[in-house]
């Protein structure tokens, strides 16, 4: 299979997690979007949204191409379902999804790469504006992470003791709140779970820096 991303986008990072959990291998194919590339052919030829990442199945596999993050990780859980990114139980994977679109669904959306431009291209918003627009929305994001995981009981990661797709999306989060110079002060459980993430494999070599276009 292909995967179609960018090294510093979030929702990218996240399936790259993903597919190393399921220890799959993945042809990276980079897509630049800093510099406009998900607009243009080849990639906008093959993606309807314009968007990273993109998953591309191999002939053998039907050619299916899917996109969306979450959509992917919750596809490769589904046809490769072990090691699980859901609890196998309704309300840990209940838990798991409501912890996951905290990031994915009210921190992501208006903090991502287009929006950031607008503020600036269209809205006239001046360099420090526009950060502390970034920061803002993390760290409300990131509270309602941390008491979200007050109310379950404590494991290594997010929740319980395996990673699941919300490491997935909680890890690059984090990576994307520290080069803004977000505060994740008093976020004990979120940056413990963070810490935990970061020393396994999977999410290691899924890091940006070791993306073959980090350096493009």
């Amino acid at each position: 299979m292909k995967l179609h991303n960018y090294f510093r986008s979030s929702a990218s990072y996240r399936v790259r997690i993903a597919l190393n959990i399921k220890g799959l291998a993945y042809d990276y194919v980079p897509v630049h979007i800093a510099r406009g590339e998900h607009h243009q052919p080849p990639f906008a030829d093959i993606a309807p949204e314009q968007l990273v990442p993109l998953l591309e199945e191999d002939e053998s596999s039907g050619g299916e191409r899917i996109s969306q993050s979450m959509a992917i990780i919750e596809y490769l859980d589904e046809t490769h379902p072990e090691p699980a990114l859901l609890p196998h139980d309704a309300v840990g994977r209940a838990r798991v999804r409501a912890l996951s679109q905290i990031v994915a669904c009210e921190i992501h959306p208006i903090n991502n790469l287009r929006v950031l431009k607008y503020l600036v291209k269209d809205l006239k918003l001046d360099e420090a504006a526009k950060n502390a627009w970034y920061r803002h929305w993390v760290r409300e994001g990131l509270e309602a992470f941390e008491r979200q995981l007050a109310e379950q009981p404590a494991g290594i990661y997010c929740y319980g003791n395996t990673l699941t797709m919300a490491d997935c999306c909680l890890v690059p989060q984090i990576f994307n709140a520290q080069r803004f110079d977000a505060d994740l002060s008093g976020l004990p459980r979120t940056m413990a779970a963070y810490e935990a993430a970061m020393q396994t494999d999977a999410v290691q070599r899924a890091q940006p820096a070791r993306c073959p276009d980090a350096e493009r």
